[in-house]
């Protein structure tokens, strides 16, 4: 029993230990957040963690709800046309993502086809390639396809959400492939020997049964979306958040405070998922992968 005890003292310390050692290690990171979200309520930045900098006011949000991107300037922008931009390339992207990783991943999980060792080595080297590298090529295939300029706009997004969604995709493939993995095979032959196809078991049986996986990489795949600047900033032909935050911190009429409240608005679909997707994580970090 004193053993026992022991053992469990040292598992609460060695616990508490990391927590700690995490907590040290997130603490610029969340200093910095912090102080982003406190200057979007104050009159003046909040550079420290100094109370006196800190003047309450809610004209920065009240200026950011109606379009201005200054104090005093009279320059305006349709804000919720910006952030409607955001969620239009968030949403392709994430929704893409999902069925394409879902379906390659019950592939490369479930069939024994030739080639599907080196499929998943090269799965793991495409995801390597930094999407800052690609956009040369991925440019030139732009303009190879470009179309009439009545259709830029339309083009331009359906070439952002297929490009950014490409490079989230072998990723999303490989995490799909461990929670197929996971399911035992029994449960989808009883199905196909019922008479049932390849493709409704995967609908009908399979994808409830991986619920926790499809939520975790559509919520990563829209968080791609949503954060991206490089592809929005070179392809897109309306603005983003992350494109209108950027732009505005180095503008000459720029004011901080504002921006922050822009800043803040921008991290708010970040902090929900790690408030309400702790879950989903666990659970990809526990789901084996078998080769």
């Amino acid at each position: 029993m004193p053993g026992m005890r022991d053992v469990e003292i040292r598992s609460r310390s060695t616990e508490l230990l990391i927590m700690c050692i995490v907590f040290m290690l997130s603490l610029p990171v969340i200093t910095g957040y912090a102080l982003i979200i406190l200057s979007s309520f104050s009159r003046d930045m909040v550079t420290n963690l100094d109370p006196s900098a800190f003047k309450p006011t809610l004209t920065n949000w009240i200026l950011l709800f109606h379009g201005r991107t200054a104090l005093f300037a009279g320059i305006r922008v349709n804000i919720w046309g910006i952030v409607f931009n955001t969620l239009i390339v968030a949403l392709g992207i994430s929704l893409l993502v999902t069925i394409t990783g879902a379906l390659t991943g019950y592939a490369i999980s479930r069939m024994n086809f030739h080639g599907r060792k080196h499929i998943m080595a090269l799965l793991i080297l495409l995801h390597a390639f930094p999407g800052s590298v690609l956009v040369v090529g991925v440019a030139f295939i732009y303009r190879l396809f470009m179309p009439s300029y009545t259709y830029v706009v339309y083009y331009s997004f359906f070439f952002v959400i297929l490009a950014r969604a490409a490079i989230e995709i072998p990723m999303a493939t490989w995490l799909m492939k461990g929670f197929f993995d996971m399911i035992p095979w029994e449960i989808e032959w009883s199905a196909i020997v019922d008479g049932a196809s390849r493709i409704r078991v995967w609908w009908k049986i399979l994808l409830p049964l991986i619920k926790p996986g499809l939520a975790a990489v559509m919520l990563f795949g829209f968080l791609a979306g949503w954060m991206d600047l490089i592809y929005v900033r070179t392809f897109l032909a309306e603005p983003t958040l992350a494109v209108f935050i950027e732009y505005n911190v180095h503008a000459e009429y720029a004011y901080l405070p504002l921006v922050a409240a822009a800043g803040t608005l921008y991290l708010l679909p970040t902090i929900l998922f790690f408030l309400f997707a702790q879950k989903l994580i666990f659970t990809i970090s526990v789901s084996g992968i078998k080769g």
